[in-house]
């Protein structure tokens, strides 16, 4: 992958303001608290997604936070994104359909991700993106079962999801590749996060379209080593460091864990109930523990160098 000089995100005393988008999203959200329990001026860019639970949130908390602003965006509408950002140092990119994918949610969160990083390229006063991927953008190829670990130069292959209709997957690497190939012809300062299975606070009922879509292929990922998960709050946690740290570039595998043992995989359909459904008094028999095969040097470097 081609390098880009990193600019230095001005960290000055007076905290720049910087935008989320989408601020609606579990993941999104989540990052929207942690910028400003830091401090930082934040533009909510949420897209019209109905009334849910979180969007309640965060209307309420507009009347709460002084360094709050909350704006509707159409990310498919590349003129409201450009209002979103105006202004803005940073954009945290969370884009994901809350509704699950299919074929044609493809092509929309492709197009909403050249949309998202054109604008921040027209916006003067943008110096870094944040862009939210997945693990899932990495993983998933024709021979999976080989023994072969997989690191942040990995990609999934785009006909082996398209064979397989792993859309969710498909969506994350063709829309992380488009948004990678037009921040380097831009000469964007950019850096994606590509996180594992999210869970968290209620994950089950305020994420259950993007958990099963993540979860599709499960079984295939559990048995090869690449099942991972990831508690929100790291995510978000992660998102700002990677943001403050002028030194940050290109893909960071952000996981906490590895499923690979069968009480681990029972822990987690434990977790997600009832979106997940395990047999009356369900006894794990099993003592197998799968290889892990995936690796995370870069985040645990950034972790630790960034640690208070």
């Amino acid at each position: 992958m081609k390098e880009i000089e990193a600019k230095t995100v001005n960290m000055d005393q007076e905290k720049l303001t910087v935008c989320v988008l989408d601020a609606s999203t579990y993941v999104g959200f989540w990052v929207l608290k942690g910028l400003l329990s830091k401090g930082y001026p934040v533009h909510a860019a949420i897209q019209k997604n109905g009334e849910t639970e979180i969007v309640k949130k965060i209307r309420d908390m507009e009347g709460i936070e002084e360094k709050l602003v909350v704006s509707t965006v159409d990310v498919l509408d590349y003129h409201s994104i450009l209002e979103a950002v105006k202004g803005c140092c940073a954009l945290f990119c969370c884009l994901d359909s809350q509704d699950g994918y299919d074929d044609k949610m493809v092509e929309m969160e492709v197009r909403g991700a050249i949309n998202v990083v054109e604008a921040c390229a027209q916006t003067e006063s943008m110096e870094k993106i944040v862009f939210n991927s997945s693990l899932t953008a990495a993983i998933w190829r024709e021979n999976i079962c080989s023994q072969k670990d997989v690191d942040e130069r990995s990609w999934s292959d785009q006909e082996f999801c398209r064979k397989k209709k792993l859309w969710y997957a498909l969506a994350k690497t063709l829309s992380e590749q488009a948004a990678w190939a037009l921040a380097m012809d831009r000469t964007l300062n950019m850096v994606s996060i590509n996180a594992g299975l999210v869970l968290g606070p209620a994950v089950a009922k305020k994420n259950p379209g993007m958990t099963m879509s993540y979860l599709q292929g499960a079984a295939q990922m559990y048995e090869n080593g690449v099942l991972a998960i990831v508690d929100v709050n790291f995510v978000a946690d992660v998102n700002v460091r990677a943001f403050e740290d002028g030194s940050t570039c290109g893909r960071y595998f952000c996981f906490d864990q590895i499923v690979n043992t069968e009480q681990e995989a029972v822990k987690l359909a434990e977790s997600l109930s009832p979106l997940i459904s395990l047999p009356p008094r369900y006894e794990c028999h099993g003592s197998e523990v799968h290889a892990e095969r995936l690796r995370n040097k870069k985040l645990n470097k950034l972790v630790e160098d960034t640690a208070c």
